[in-house]
């Protein structure tokens, strides 16, 4: 996916602007007018870097004469200690957007890091890792975006783009049956179409319509291969999904079922950032 340049200068300038407020105090205090900096953003772990275009960002709407250099790119693996990203301009400047860059940086590089963690776990498999839409309000695409970087891909981006029919709707709408005659009595939708289930006794009657995908909620490893059992025996190919109760630890049970997409809220909601410090040089007058 394509993330605008008008998003990124969005965010970052809102980051900015709760960050600096009315001016960063303490530079300003203590470093002389018109002093040039240079610095240099290290990893200090292991992961996958994203990020990149929102640090540049930051550094050039402070400093639009910063000159940069990006020496890991967004979707490639660092190691300890490897040089990321090198920086030159106004002292002031790059201090003041030093935080904001790096909140950006060292936050969507988690998700990169994790997603090509549980991506590296299924690999041996045909199975999907996906994104869900448990995201950081405002962030959304930005974290969308570190999931491929990681190696992941993204469900629906929001309530507009896919219909996906869960428990809630089921309930209000009177049941399975109910719901999916409504929805195909015209035909099948020009979008794509998901139903979650929670309990292997639907899904006899979701496999009898012509879903896009049919998400199994919650659903152990065992009732995973049941369902996978049900739907060969129903001579059935619609794609099916597991979400919940997915983690690290066990995701590689999942996949090895067979499942065609493995859905994880913890990619977003939970990722921890990676470590990354900037180290900066001042070149007094």
């Amino acid at each position: 996916m394509m993330i605008s340049k008008e998003y990124i200068e969005s965010v970052v300038q809102d980051e900015l602007n709760c960050d600096i407020g009315t001016g960063d105090i303490t530079s300003l205090s203590v470093l002389p007018e018109n002093c040039r900096a240079e610095g240099v953003i290290i990893a200090n772990q292991s992961g996958v870097i994203c990020g990149i275009e929102f640090v540049k960002t930051a550094f050039l709407t402070l400093d639009e004469f910063a000159e940069f250099r990006v020496l890991v790119g967004d979707g490639e693996r660092v190691k300890s200690k490897d040089a990321v990203f090198q920086i030159s301009g106004d002292a002031i400047a790059i201090l003041s957007a030093e935080r904001t860059a790096l909140n950006f940086l060292c936050h969507l590089s988690g998700i990169a890091t994790i997603t090509g963690q549980i991506v590296d776990k299924v690999s041996d498999y045909n199975t999907v890792i996906l994104d869900t839409r448990k995201t950081t309000p405002g962030l959304r695409l930005a974290e969308k975006y570190a999931v491929e970087c990681g190696g992941g891909q993204n469900h629906r981006f929001g309530l507009y783009d896919m219909i996906l029919i869960k428990d809630n709707h089921i309930s209000a709408g009177g049941g399975i049956s109910i719901v999916l005659e409504k929805l195909y009595r015209k035909g099948k939708p020009p979008i794509p179409v998901e139903i979650e289930i929670t309990r292997l006794e639907q899904l006899k009657l979701a496999l009898e319509y012509p879903l896009d995908r049919i998400m199994l909620d919650n659903f152990t490893v065992e009732q995973v291969n049941q369902a996978i059992r049900i739907r060969k025996e129903m001579n059935k190919s619609t794609p099916f999904e597991c979400s919940g109760g997915i983690s690290a630890e066990n995701v590689s049970q999942y996949a090895k079922t067979g499942v065609e997409y493995i859905s994880m809220g913890m990619l977003t909601h939970s990722a921890p950032q990676l470590d990354l410090s900037l180290e900066v040089e001042l070149n007094l007058p």
